[in-house]
């Protein structure tokens, strides 16, 4: 097959979006594929492609809103048609990219990754929710399919008018997130003693990720567990006032591969309460890591989450509860059987799966619409 990725975001850029689209191509590479990518031009990629120009989000530059080139991608798939095409986010850029796609009769995906309608709360602009979930129903309702990566998107979506709903799920690199890169090491430099507890949050350091309540926990198992180590990996608008407000905690910054995976392999436990996630990578690789994993009952953790066996899970968006399990995790006598439980339940998870998925997926709709052209020349 010939497949073309339209998106905002891509290596190395820290994201789970964008960790998600280079597994998917280069794994659809490793099996044959000729794969292109059309990304913007600031992105410091070694990714052969298209760039394009690009903004960045108001109040978050690194996330960048490519434009709308419907006449470049139209003229460049006419030279060079591809088999299909996958629009991995819905700015202009992806939104014109469908157009272009649509007009030569190619088959065009949509993924929907980001929850942006739940963001303009975050970012002062509340009033554009509505607006956003309108625009994004209407951009992937023009797609031949959506694929979203959990089940409990899909109802979400499915209630909001959204059709063509695909479920592609998400995997996990095992051999990169190893208990084996456990360093004590690391953990000095951290500040743990031995016997300490260390506590992680990996992510963007941005007001959609719930940041009050990872602190919340960090200092709750901290009244509890003196030698306690919190440690925030990750960059955003909200570092350096969190890094004002609570120096007690370590920001190791925005860290890839080796040094992020020892990162997470060197902690104990991993809290994440964000209520903005379609999916949340972060969880499986903290489980493939070994850690004892809090998360709110949904997106990742309903998937692969077995509440006080693999992990722990609290009714979503009930911060009460999610300290509780918080406290729970921490205080656990069998900290150990749930964080081999979480290591053996990520074996289970792995990109071979998923890419071999998306290729079936993929291959229908280009028979799809092949069909429907045949017929048209048919009549």
């Amino acid at each position: 097959m010939k497949v073309t990725f339209v998106t905002d975001t891509y290596t190395p850029q820290p994201n789970g979006v964008a960790t998600t689209l280079s597994r998917l191509v280069k794994g659809l590479r490793e099996n044959g594929h000729d794969v292109d990518v059309v990304r913007p031009a600031v992105l410091a990629s070694d990714e052969e492609g298209l760039e394009v120009p690009s903004v960045g989000f108001p109040g978050y530059p690194e996330v960048r809103f490519g434009f709308p080139i419907r006449l470049v991608l139209q003229s460049r798939w006419h030279r060079n048609r591809p088999d299909v095409i996958y629009v991995a986010t819905e700015t202009p850029l992806g939104a014109s990219a469908i157009s272009a796609a649509r007009a030569l009769g190619i088959p065009a995906a949509s993924g929907f990754h980001t929850n942006f309608q739940q963001y303009m709360a975050h970012y002062q602009m509340p009033l554009l929710e509505k607006a956003t979930l309108k625009y994004l129903r209407r951009l992937h309702n023009r797609s031949a399919c959506t694929f979203v990566p959990s089940p409990d998107v899909i109802a979400q979506l499915d209630q909001r008018g959204f059709r063509n709903l695909e479920l592609l799920p998400k995997g996990v690199d095992t051999k990169l997130f190893n208990p084996s890169k456990r360093s004590n090491l690391l953990r000095q430099t951290l500040g743990a003693r031995p016997g300490s507890r260390v506590g992680l949050y990996v992510g963007r350091i941005a007001a959609e990720k719930n940041l009050p309540l990872v602190v919340k926990s960090f200092t709750e198992i901290q009244k509890r567990f003196p030698d306690f180590v919190g440690v925030f990996v990750g960059d955003g608008p909200k570092l350096n006032a969190l890094k004002k407000e609570h120096p007690e905690f370590v920001y190791a910054g925005v860290l890839r591969g080796e040094e992020l995976a020892e990162h997470y392999a060197s902690a104990d436990m991993f809290v994440f309460p964000s209520i903005t996630e379609t999916f949340g990578n972060v969880t499986l690789e903290a489980m493939a890591s070994g850690l004892s994993v809090v998360a709110y009952d949904y997106a990742a953790a309903t998937q692969h989450i077995a509440d006080g066996v693999n992990g722990y899970s609290a009714r979503f968006d009930d911060s009460a509860q999610f300290l509780e399990k918080v406290l729970e995790a921490a205080s656990a006598g069998d900290m150990a059987l749930v964080r081999e439980a979480a290591r053996n339940s990520a074996r289970k998870t792995r990109w071979k799966k998923v890419i071999k998925r998306f290729e079936k997926q993929l291959r229908r709709l280009i028979n799809v619409a092949e069909d429907a052209l045949a017929q048209e020349n048919a009549i």
